[in-house]
């Protein structure tokens, strides 16, 4: 009987191992924000984001009275689905301990000192998390955002400007030389970075 028991959980370990996200079931139909990707290759590792580019289109995204994500609230990072992250193998994020596999983001603005989220939870039911609030299907899932019993850790950010607003959310990996890599977020008039190294 145990040895069935252990033979269970290494398969379904094996099977979390390997299973992974495919991008194609996190695009949308919503052309204000379209899907986008960033990626890098580190020593023969693969790592990719998956998130929807929302732009400013006029209003006022952070910081301050009346901002769309105020100041000490939690950011989905981008729009729509929960932006993902893919790694193929194990990362120190800002010293954070990153698990290679897949994650979802998301950012606690923590009055202008962000702090990258890494959350484990990816699926609701049969399909993916919504972000935010209330999914297309009328499903409120915002809770996993800002529930520690979800997360995998927080990293701190390096707060920063860009030479000029930016329109439209871009984030970049990249690397950095040798097993060293960065994260960029960048939009509207903020930047946030942190350093990595693929282990």
């Amino acid at each position: 009987m145990k040895r069935i028991l252990v033979s269970a959980l290494l398969l379904s370990g094996l099977m979390l191992a390997v299973a992974q996200v495919k991008k194609e079931d996190l695009a949308t139909k919503n052309t204000a924000s379209p899907g986008a990707e960033t990626g890098v290759t580190i020593n023969g590792k693969n790592l990719w984001i998956y998130y929807h580019a929302p732009s400013v289109r006029g209003r006022h995204i952070f910081a301050g009275a009346g901002a769309l994500q105020p100041d000490g609230s939690v950011w989905r990072l981008g729009a729509d689905y929960a932006t993902v992250l893919h790694t193929d193998a194990d990362l120190d994020l800002n010293g954070l301990a990153i698990p290679k596999g897949d994650y979802t983001l998301y950012a606690d603005l923590d009055n202008g000192r962000w702090k990258l989220i890494v959350n484990k939870t990816l699926m609701a039911s049969a399909r993916h998390i919504w972000g935010v609030g209330v999914s297309p299907d009328g499903i409120r899932e915002g809770a996993t955002t800002d529930d520690p019993a979800t997360e995998l850790g927080r990293a701190a950010l390096t707060m920063g400007k860009p030479s000029s607003p930016l329109e439209t959310l871009k984030i970049t990996l990249s690397g950095t030389g040798g097993a060293r890599g960065k994260l960029l977020i960048e939009w509207e008039n903020v930047t946030a970075s942190a350093p990595f190294t693929v282990n």
